[in-house]
């Protein structure tokens, strides 16, 4: 006679347990992926967004009235910033870097002329590839942005 296996014994009984049971804990992991790392470009205040676009505008604008240019030059541990157009401008000014996709990589810094009218950041890292820099006036009323895909040893024209 022959005597049948037990269920729990057997291959198949697993085989179908398992595939809905990984499919489930795929899932689960996802959702954990997806409430630890948030989407950051999504706003809250749509209204107050738009209307700071606008604001950010007005201040391109007037930078382009003034005339400002700045040349930025890019060393492996240093930026230098340095004026070459437009009215003359010796107090502080706000330059910040943005990185496309990593935010973590942002930065920016609040820096002075030195005696030659240069503008100089030291760098903890080497900054290349794609960024988007941000110069503003100390008294926010004028702004220069532009992407820049930025190589060691460099010069770019920011206007």
């Amino acid at each position: 006679m022959n005597k049948q296996q037990a269920w729990y014994k057997q291959f198949w009984p697993w085989f179908l347990i398992i595939l809905p049971l990984c499919a489930v804990l795929a899932s689960f992991n996802l959702l954990f992926l997806a409430i630890d790392n948030k989407d950051s470009l999504v706003s809250e205040d749509y209204y107050k967004d738009g209307k700071a676009i606008n604001m950010d505008l007005k201040k391109i604008k007037q930078a382009k009235q003034l005339g400002m240019q700045f040349e930025l030059l890019v060393d492996d541990n240093e930026v230098t910033i340095t004026q070459h157009g437009g009215e003359s401008y010796l107090a502080a000014l706000s330059v910040e870097f943005f990185h496309p996709t990593i935010e973590k990589r942002d930065f920016g810094q609040i820096v002075t002329a030195d005696g030659d009218k240069a503008y100089r950041i030291k760098l903890a890292n080497p900054v290349t590839g794609a960024w988007e820099v941000r110069l503003e006036g100390f008294d926010r009323s004028w702004r220069i942005q532009k992407r820049l895909e930025i190589k060691d040893d460099s010069q770019y024209w920011l206007n």
